[in-house]
């Protein structure tokens, strides 16, 4: 089934043909649609006030504060799409990963993996094991109406990284050093993570999320004959596994230029790019196809308002002949970003590009 299909999973009509899932299939769109990685977050007061003494992880397992808070940013902003609230992590905490997501430092994993008795830890991911997933979404999608929710989960590769250096890395020296020195423990862990990545993706599918996006965070990090060789199977089959859906599939990285043609071939059908790319010769790496996100360096709304302007236009004209956009920022929205330099973001490019 393509994404030109209308999917198995029940839509409303006016959900599926909102601006958002048009552009993701390249259709014609009455203007850009517009959402922000992070969005719901840290640079929402409102946020900060129901998350306050909650750590990460059971904010993710309670479905009513899930739910309010991916409905904050749709809300505020007005926003063409909602992201549901969750972490990378969260699948692996669900099948019994002793790990934890410490403030400041991000999720910090207990025992890391790195043999292959490490690997029979990891076992398949059940919709039993999320169920506050299937809850959330279906009180999120009752809540949302026209507006489509985005589903999403961290990459295998991401995921392996985290669970082999045990947390954040800047040289992903025990990573690579397992790729290359064991390829085929690296292949079962991958393929163990793409299992579980797709099963996690399918809940939130036929819960009733609208499109998926795949976070590759750490991709940025591989030369890529290593990406092809080493990551891009594992990708590829997480997006096979959700092709029947027929709901748009993205897939971003950070710091991906070099990857973003090998990005495209892994299978999604809108690739995420990051700031470092202009969006028309990120189009030409990527080929025909498919549609782009992005891609606004997130510390320009940090500049005076007829700054942010300029370099949104920008990113405009640099998106004027693509097949399909959707207006991004080029990574997350930053903790301390004015919330109110968002709302008129949303507004200045819908107001850009009406048709």
């Amino acid at each position: 089934m393509s994404v030109n299909d209308r999917p198995a999973t029940g839509q409303p009509t006016a959900t599926y043909d909102s601006a958002f899932l048009r552009a993701c299939r390249r259709e014609p769109v009455p203007h850009t649609p517009v959402w922000f990685m992070r969005q719901a977050g840290r640079s929402l007061p409102e946020y900060r006030k129901v998350r306050e003494g909650i750590p990460m992880l059971e904010s993710c397992m309670r479905p009513e504060l899930v739910t309010e808070i991916t409905l904050q940013p749709v809300r505020r902003h007005g926003v063409d799409a909602a992201i549901y609230f969750s972490d990378i992590v969260v699948p692996l905490k669900a099948i019994g990963v002793d790990l934890d997501i410490k403030p400041g430092i991000g999720p910090v994993v207990e025992q890391p993996i790195r043999t292959r008795t490490d690997l029979a830890r990891l076992r398949d991911l059940t919709p039993e094991d999320v169920s506050y997933v299937t809850e959330a979404i279906e009180l999120l999608t009752a809540e949302l109406g026209e507006t489509p929710l985005i589903g999403f989960a961290g990459a295998p590769f991401t995921l392996a990284s985290y669970l082999i250096e045990g947390g954040p890395s800047r040289t992903y020296e025990h990573t690579k050093a397992l790729m290359h020195g064991d390829p085929q423990l690296w292949s079962d862990l991958l393929d163990r993570l793409a299992a579980i990545t797709a099963a996690f993706l399918k809940v939130q599918i036929e819960a009733g999320a609208s499109a998926v996006q795949l976070f590759d965070s750490w991709a940025g990090a591989l030369a890529p004959a290593d990406y092809r060789r080493s990551v891009l199977p594992a990708s590829a089959k997480v997006f096979r596994a959700v092709e029947g859906y027929g709901v748009p599939r993205i897939h971003f990285g950070v710091g991906t230029g070099e990857l973003l043609g090998l990005m495209g071939e892994a299978g999604a059908d809108v690739v995420g790019v990051d700031w470092r790319v202009p969006l028309d010769e990120a189009a030409r790496r990527v080929g025909p196809g498919k549609a782009l996100q992005g891609n606004l360096d997130p510390a320009v709304l940090f500049a005076p308002r007829a700054a942010v302007e300029a370099k949104t236009r920008e990113v405009l004209d640099a998106a004027a002949g693509l097949e399909g956009h959707v207006f991004n920022l080029g990574h997350g929205v930053l903790p301390s970003t004015d919330p109110d330099s968002l709302t008129r973001l949303v507004e200045y490019v819908h107001t850009q590009t009406a048709r």
